[in-house]
């Protein structure tokens, strides 16, 4: 199994916690919470998984979310989409079944902002807290622990979560009221979207113009054109690799929860629109697996 980056823990109590879903972030995060001290129990939809996790780790795996619940003061989830989180949360085995009263349910699957406060008042009625905490800085942020964590809920739940998030999350803010980190999380996708298309157009522009495109991009990286986009995959567009990162699957599936909530609230996403059909190409080209930074195939030959 990759290992994940090395990081300076704060010391905090240890406690007893449980984390649902060990993909490319859940894996590596739930690491970092069995690194920083605390007692950790897994669970993952494929059995195996759990238990290489806690063969790796040190902590321990259960059948189901329930099992995983019993006993934990927080309980940490990262999984696909709505369905899957209710599947986790819900129902006989899931983990709402298995908590004590008072303990919390963190959520970082990028969900809706409507099944965050769903849950969150589902949870209230059974005595248990609940916070939405989507979070931003791909594979590469969850193994170095340095993830940006939007979160939503009442202010003294988020303090109890806050310090043992720190072990994977360079910020962990508060910004709202239950479902407000979903939101805010909406709000970095559609930033994204657009400056990756603007990268994309950009790069494909040099090209066409015979500039030394890295070199390009390294000066005005330097410059009021800078963005995350241009340093980390700027060079790696004009060299046609993809293979890393943020899939193009994942990115429509966010957008369209972008886009089901401007329905909602009426704002107006053009670009944004237009940059999911530009996803939509890509996809029908093959490249659904691809890092969202393959927008600019579109534009090439």
């Amino acid at each position: 199994m990759a290992s994940i980056g090395t990081k300076d823990y704060d010391k905090i109590t240890p406690k007893k916690v449980a984390f649902l879903g060990l993909g490319v972030m859940g894996y590596p995060m739930a690491g970092h919470l069995a690194k920083a001290g605390h007692e950790v129990t897994v669970y993952n939809r494929t059995e195996a998984k759990a238990k290489a996790w806690a063969a790796e780790f040190g902590g321990s795996s259960a059948a189901t979310p329930r099992e995983a619940a019993v006993g934990a003061e927080i309980v940490f989830a990262c999984v696909g989409n709505d369905d899957d989180l209710r599947s986790v949360v819900l129902g006989e085995d899931g983990a709402f079944a298995g908590m004590s009263a008072g303990a919390v349910f963190v959520d970082h699957t990028t969900a809706s902002a409507d099944v965050a406060r769903e849950l969150y008042a589902n949870g209230k009625e059974r005595g248990l807290q609940f916070v939405d905490a989507p979070v931003s800085g791909g594979q590469a942020g969850a193994v170095n622990g340095v993830l940006t964590i939007m979160c939503g809920g009442e202010p003294a739940t988020f303090d109890l979560v806050k310090p043992v998030a720190q072990a994977y999350g360079r910020a962990v803010t508060l910004v709202g009221e239950p479902g407000a980190g979903q939101l805010a999380k909406m709000v970095n996708q559609v930033c994204i979207a657009g400056i990756v298309q603007g990268l994309s157009e950009a790069v494909a522009f040099g090209q066409a113009a015979n500039l030394d495109m890295k070199l390009v991009l390294d000066v005005i990286s330097k410059g009021a054109a800078q963005s995350w986009q241009m340093e980390n995959r700027g060079a790696t567009m004009v060299d046609g690799k993809f293979d890393f990162g943020f899939a193009v699957d994942w990115m429509r599936k966010d957008l369209s929860l972008v886009l089901a909530e401007a329905r909602h609230n009426g704002a107006r996403l053009p670009l944004t629109a237009l940059v999911d059909q530009f996803y939509g190409d890509v996809q029908k080209a093959g490249g659904g697996r691809w890092d969202t930074s393959s927008l600019i195939t579109r534009l090439r030959d």
